[in-house]
């Protein structure tokens, strides 16, 4: 049971690892950071999105995602409609979308090369598991003053 709990817990922080250094080193080329990558994807993907829709997406918590949309805003990627931020639809300015567009696009090519041994079967299964995983987590999580 041990070697189960450290592979996993190995595999996972290496992959994310390995994640945030690529997220990095790609949006350096276009002067981005890492954090910015989850909002520019979800809202060229799926269009307008207010805050708190994007935190959902993203899974990052609401001050992560008001710093990335701060950034976002201020270098012209972003058109934010006064009020409420977190209520209101968010709209890619055209630079936003030409950086959407290059985001999804070095995505793409990086799932396809990190993905290319693996087999479509074995990844369907991996995601399921993982989705099982994360699930059953959670649930433990929420019930932590039930005694394991």
């Amino acid at each position: 049971m041990d070697e189960r709990f450290e592979t996993f817990t190995v595999l996972i922080n290496q992959i994310s690892r390995s994640i945030r250094r690529i997220k990095a080193e790609q949006m350096e080329s276009i002067n981005l950071k890492g954090p910015h990558v989850s909002c520019l994807y979800y809202l060229s993907k799926n269009g307008p999105l207010t805050a708190a829709e994007l935190c959902d997406r993203c899974e990052e918590d609401k001050a992560a995602v008001s710093r990335s949309l701060d950034y976002l805003e201020q270098n012209g990627y972003l058109q934010i409609p006064e009020g409420k931020r977190y209520r209101r639809p968010l709209v890619l300015t055209q630079k936003g979308s030409a950086a959407g567009a290059e985001v999804s696009r070095r995505i793409d090519s990086i799932v396809a090369l990190a993905s290319c041994d693996v087999l479509e079967e074995d990844r369907l299964a991996m995601y399921r598991a993982l989705s099982i995983i994360s699930k059953n987590l959670e649930k433990i999580y929420q019930n932590k003053e039930k005694q394991l």
